[in-house]
């Protein structure tokens, strides 16, 4: 877009309806790789922390957590919703977004996933996006999405459903061949399969808990 279209100034926003209009913003002066890697920082007179899920721990410096925001930009509540709304704000006040992040010492914020949809491996936390980010560079994959699902030893395993890319023909093992030494043994999906497209909302979203639904009958 930069390079083609001369469009220098675009800026990427990050935002909520429960946090409306926009969170956090890069700048026109940023660096690019600042500006094509992160959703910026905090507009000016709203707070931004991360925090340690389940906690009111602030995380260190690029440290995953779920990102919180305090301001003017805050809704008040959800309509006739109480019970939802202490869900969502806590009694200082801070929005829970459900967005996973990272914020670096200079306050820039990384979006990295949404905290559902966290795999909870044995006790340990696996980022679905982290792993579908990896598998995207795999040449004969277009597309796929990593959600978890239930398993009797670990709790919850990683499974992905891949789109091939057209004319391309894969195995499971070859996909799992492909992430070995690679990236750690158990962010390998244990369950894969091959699809020819997702379950989507009118407005163009993936609905995982539609693939997570999908495998109890896939599987014995």
């Amino acid at each position: 877009v930069i390079d083609k279209m001369g469009m220098t100034d675009v800026t990427i926003c990050y935002g909520q309806t429960e946090a409306s209009p926009v969170i956090t913003q890069t700048r026109a002066d940023d660096p690019l790789l600042l500006k094509v890697e992160t959703v910026g920082r905090a507009l000016p007179n709203l707070e931004v922390k991360i925090v340690i899920p389940g906690t009111d721990e602030e995380a260190a410096p690029n440290e995953q957590g779920e990102l919180c925001t305090r301001g003017y930009h805050v809704m008040k509540g959800y309509y006739k919703n109480q019970e939802e709304t202490l869900l969502a704000i806590d009694e200082d006040g801070w929005l829970h977004t459900g967005d996973l992040a990272t914020m670096d010492e200079a306050g820039y914020v990384r979006v990295t996933g949404r905290l559902k949809d966290m795999i909870i491996r044995g006790g340990e936390n696996l980022s679905p996006r982290e792993i579908e980010e990896f598998l995207y560079t795999h040449p004969k994959i277009a597309d796929v999405q990593v959600a978890g699902v239930p398993d009797p030893v670990y709790g919850e395993e990683a499974a992905a459903w891949i789109i091939l890319r057209e004319g391309e023909q894969a195995t499971e093992e070859e996909i799992r061949d492909y992430c070995r030494d690679k990236i750690s043994r158990h962010k390998i999906p244990r369950h894969i399969f091959f699809i020819d497209d997702y379950p989507m909302t009118a407005s163009g979203k993936v609905q995982k808990y539609r693939l997570r639904e999908s495998f109890v009958p896939a599987v014995k």
